[in-house]
């Protein structure tokens, strides 16, 4: 299902202990929202969607953060489970995402009225 969208504007959901997003440029910090935006060219891939959440993102109850799939759990996304496959999806993944580069995404998060 795609965000709903009204004008300028889209409405995602969001885990409620996520973090804020991080200012642009600053490390991820897992709040979600670019990922929950919309996916990246890694998860249509992996998950045939061209728009909505991605499918790959997993909220992790135990760091209260959002976490690629890819990277944090190959093997649940995709159902491999040959280790050096695993691996290679995992560094690939990173490299994809540009995971430590910093934030790139262009959001901004608002609280529904109300």
């Amino acid at each position: 299902m795609a965000p709903e969208r009204r004008g300028p504007y889209r409405t995602v959901l969001i885990h409620p202990a996520a973090p804020p997003p991080p200012a642009p440029g600053a490390p991820c910090n897992g709040c979600g929202l670019c990922c929950l935006a919309e996916p990246c060219p890694l998860s249509m891939l992996v998950s045939h969607r061209r728009s909505g959440p991605c499918a790959a993102l997993r909220w992790s109850e135990a760091d209260q953060r959002y976490w690629c799939g890819m990277v944090a759990d190959p093997a649940g996304v995709t159902g491999w489970r040959h280790p050096w496959v695993l691996r290679g999806l995992r560094r690939l993944a990173q490299r994809w995402i540009a995971a430590g580069a910093g934030c790139d995404a262009a959001l901004q998060a608002q609280a529904p009225p109300g």
